[in-house]
């Protein structure tokens, strides 16, 4: 595509970015950075985790997205000790007059929502696997594909420590971004008292469908073919090094740290700065763009030692240092 074309592509679905953001601040008052977050996310063809106390509205945020997106398909899969695989896959059955057949699970959807993934233990955890990597799911003896696009929106409440299990390496590497979801300001409760979701249906809002299945498409294609240079490509590859070699780069927090990010964080680190040079209106990627997504890429890739989990040592901590520290070529 040339330049001059790509850029237009660019600027019209900007505009329609801004329209969907416009149809969710509708329902969802404040919280501008994890609405972005879940674009890139879009833009990206990622997952994303959610991490906040309770009644931060992220389910709320996840419905009303549905909203905005034609014929989007909806499942919430309500995570519990109790639930098995085929739960969230399906199974095959067999009945006399029928004959074996396949019932799909809740994971064939546009839009999932794991909702507390942290409540079941890992052989449930791992069910979603093979559908957040490939876009698969087997059942039985047969290979399902997932419908286009498939994304997983997960939420994990971090302040319980009895009946949780704490999510895989493997698991959590699935996801595009991890994010935290803070308290709203003064201001922004005000105005979500007035417009209480729990009294007010969703259809009150009046939010209006803004993007269809192949101007998703089309968005995801255009952020693979945003230019990164050379030299920003070096100080993204330097910045996911540091995690793993944070000596070579003076920095005095990998101390704390046991395991640095993987090649799949440097892809996810490179996509994610795509989708923010996107959001931006430009056509090339900035060293402030790899910045901009840093945070929520690698928190969840950073694994803490003993020292560092016994002194509660943020990893975004340990990101902050290594952003100081690694200089841009």
């Amino acid at each position: 595509m040339e330049k001059q074309h790509l850029n237009k592509e660019i600027d019209k679905y900007n505009r329609r970015l801004n329209d969907l953001k416009a149809e969710i601040r509708k329902a969802v008052v404040g919280q501008e950075d994890v609405v972005d977050s879940l674009l890139k996310c879009i833009l990206c063809r990622g997952h994303i985790l959610f991490e906040s106390v309770p009644g931060l509205a992220k389910t709320f945020l996840v419905r009303v997205l549905t909203k905005t997106i034609k014929e989007a398909s909806f499942q919430r899969i309500q995570f519990t000790p109790d639930l098995l695989p085929t739960d969230i896959t399906g199974i095959t059955v067999y009945e006399e007059d029928k004959g074996f057949y396949t019932i799909k699970g809740p994971i064939f959807a546009n839009i999932v929502l794991a909702d507390e993934i942290n409540r079941s233990p890992p052989k449930v955890q791992s069910a979603m696997l093979q559908a957040m990597q490939e876009r698969e799911v087997t059942i039985g003896r047969e290979t399902f594909p997932l419908p286009k696009p498939f994304m997983v929106l997960a939420t994990q409440n971090p302040l319980e420590q009895q009946g949780v299990y704490p999510l895989a390496l493997a698991q959590i590497d699935r996801f595009l971004f991890k994010v935290f979801i803070s308290y709203p300001k003064i201001e922004e409760e005000i105005q979500i008292i007035d417009q209480n979701a729990d009294v007010v249906k969703m259809e009150d809002f009046g939010i209006k469908e803004v993007l269809g299945f192949d101007d998703i498409e089309s968005m995801q294609s255009i952020t693979k073919m945003i230019h990164m240079s050379e030299e920003v490509k070096a100080y993204l590859l330097n910045i996911v090094e540091a995690t793993r070699y944070p000596d070579k780069y003076g920095v005095q927090e990998g101390k704390y740290m046991q395991w640095g990010a993987s090649p799949r964080a440097s892809i996810n680190l490179a996509l994610g700065a795509r989708a923010t040079a996107f959001l931006n209106g430009r056509d090339y990627v900035t060293p402030d763009d790899v910045r901009d997504v840093a945070y929520p890429v690698l928190r969840h890739r950073v694994v803490l030692n003993y020292e560092g989990k016994a002194r509660e040592v943020s990893p975004d901590k340990i990101i902050a240092s290594i952003i100081q520290k690694v200089p841009v070529i």
